[in-house]
């Protein structure tokens, strides 16, 4: 429910929170730039959110509250999943038998209410608050989490003693499996997992040292210590592991890899597991793939402008290749499915051989690769060519007959999707080469080079500031800031006649919505197409760098400058875009 443009000015004046003028002047812009007039005088700083959220309480007649200093009680807050409560900044506060009260910056946000109503099974009654109660509200999901994990080990760990001092020198492969079937270790585990989810961790490091165990979350890309837990535990947790994903439970000596699935709030992960022999045990590091992700769109994972139409461009033609390039961890298989799930339409036989199949999709025949019986990529690859496909997906050209198999793919009348691991869009011509394929094969099937990093987005508790000239001047040095502010220019982001001065940067604020001031992530991407003037380059033997500096006059943002151009819009940071680039 919103309040209209009528009855919002008409209280607004009636209760001198603004001058006449000044409504006057927001009504204009409100007009101009299709806005409401709330956004318009939120926008022109007549208003803040938080006024404006109080105006919205007044009229329509929903309860405020403030949230500040109160400490919720975890049942009640975890009623909403901590994802849910994020991107629909909405807070479970208060519930009796019937009736559950939610704090929301947005009561007109009706499918959260929805969710969180066939979730409870109550009635909704929700309730706006302001931004700093949100915060705080959101900050207890952690800070809870972790006091459950601790009274859980503390409840545990004892038990766990008791088996591992009665497990002898050598423990038999029944002991052990009696061991990882105990309630104490079961308990710990399955609290280690969910922990990791509700944070969004795409990695778990389980790492055995002299004297105690160290649990490590990879979240956002940045590795992060997660809990300690006692030396004695990591026999037990090992053997959990190892039994989750049929693994051989006496093998100690050698590394193993396997996989398990676990459920959690309709949500479904897999688990890719990696044993390792170290000094003082086994490491394991688990990668969580979450399965089912569907909704995926090329601007929402970052591409924009001239970017996206390349890609575009290269999905309408039937044959050839696209090719996504970047280091592990990068985003590359996300890319690749989303192309995927836009090609994915029922007059196509689409084919993809993978290691592993990240992301199950619907009508899209996904093969894993077992190298070690010898279904390795090309083996893949020349099977699937008498499967009659119209498009094929190969997870990673890694050899000289995977990518020889690839382009002829692409010559014989199909379109080819597949990652290379590169550190540019432009080294992807030169590692082609170096593979053994032939310039002349490469210019008549490559339509796209896509290279892309992962870049944290800030929170929205971000502190702005101008860019100063010595900043400019040093930036200037390694971007085309004239060519990042036409881009912003082009897809009216900013007025034509906006320059840097007129541009807001924001630094992350620490200790604030979150840790460290950034919320999830997104991509960076540079764009290579096959211009006839870059294939004749590649047909003399040119140099990646020379490459690039011909795309570049072509019009292709660098990664660097596409990172710059979403510091601009105020989704990341510069210092954070920095920071991947030098990796």
């Amino acid at each position: 429910m919103r309040i209209a443009d009528d009855q919002l000015k008409k209280f607004i004046l009636d209760s001198n929170l603004v001058t006449k003028a000044d409504i006057s002047s927001a009504e204009k812009v409100a007009t101009e730039e299709k806005r409401t007039l709330a956004e318009a005088l939120i926008a022109g700083g007549y208003l803040t959110e938080d006024d404006m959220r109080r105006v919205e309480s007044y009229v329509l007649g929903i309860p405020f509250v403030s949230l500040k200093d109160i400490k919720i009680e975890f049942e009640i807050l975890s009623l909403i999943p901590e994802p849910v409560a994020r991107t629909h900044n909405i807070i479970a506060f208060k519930k009796n038998e019937f009736t559950l009260e939610v704090a929301m910056l947005d009561t007109a946000d009706l499918p959260a209410i929805d969710f969180i109503k066939k979730k409870v099974g109550l009635k909704i009654l929700p309730r706006l608050t302001d931004t700093e109660s949100m915060r705080g509200a959101l900050r207890q999901y952690q800070k809870n989490l972790k006091d459950e994990f601790g009274d859980i080990i503390m409840r545990d760990a004892s038990a766990l003693k008791i088996v591992a001092e009665a497990d002898g020198e050598e423990a038999s492969e029944a002991d052990l499996k009696k061991m990882a079937e105990d309630l104490p270790v079961v308990r710990i585990v399955d609290t280690l997992l969910r922990h990791a989810i509700i944070q969004g961790a795409s990695d778990i490091h389980i790492e055995p040292m002299e004297n105690e165990v160290l649990v490590r979350y990879r979240i956002d890309g940045i590795l992060n210590d997660a809990m300690k837990l006692p030396k004695i535990a990591a026999g037990t947790i090992v053997a959990r592991l190892k039994v989750l994903s049929n693994l051989k439970l006496d093998q100690k000596r050698l590394p193993q890899d396997g996989r398990f699935k676990m459920e959690m709030d309709g949500q479904k992960v897999a688990f890719r597991v990696s044993m390792l022999p170290v000094y003082f045990g086994e490491k394991v590091v688990m990668r969580l793939l979450r399965e089912n992700r569907t909704g995926f769109s090329l601007e929402g994972i970052g591409f924009h402008g001239s970017t996206l139409e390349r890609i575009h461009k290269a999905t309408r033609a039937t044959t050839g290749i696209i090719l996504v390039t970047g280091p592990t961890g990068s985003g590359k298989s996300t890319t690749l499915y989303t192309v995927l799930d836009l090609l994915n339409t029922p007059e196509v036989n689409i084919s993809t051989v993978e290691d592993p199949i990240e992301y199950q999709m619907a009508r899209v025949n996904q093969t894993q690769v077992k190298p070690d019986i010898g279904f390795t990529f090309a083996a893949g690859l020349r099977s699937l060519m008498r499967q009659d496909p119209d498009i094929i997906m190969v997870g990673e050209i890694r050899d000289q007959e995977t990518a020889s198999l690839a382009i002829n793919a692409a010559l014989t009348g199909h379109l080819v999707l597949a990652t290379v691991h590169t550190n540019s869009s432009s080294g992807t011509v030169a590692r082609l080469i170096d593979m053994g394929i032939e310039s002349f094969l490469l210019v008549s099937t490559l339509r796209v080079a896509i290279g892309q990093r992962l870049v944290r987005k800030l929170a929205d508790d971000k502190i702005g500031y101008v860019l100063s000239k010595a900043e400019r001047d040093e930036l200037a040095n390694h971007v085309n800031m004239d060519l990042v502010l036409n881009t912003l220019k082009e897809e009216k982001i900013v007025k034509d006649d906006a320059t840097w001065n007129d541009i807001t940067f924001y630094h992350p604020k620490e200790k604030g919505q979150t840790e460290d001031g950034y919320v999830g992530r997104m991509g960076i991407h540079e764009v290579l197409e096959m211009s006839p003037t870059i294939k004749d380059m590649v047909m003399a033997h040119k140099t990646g760098d020379e490459i690039e500096i011909q795309a570049r006059k072509e019009g292709m943002l660098t990664m660097m400058e596409d990172g710059i151009y979403k510091a601009a819009r105020g989704l990341t940071s510069i210092e954070e875009v920095l920071r991947v680039i030098s990796e």
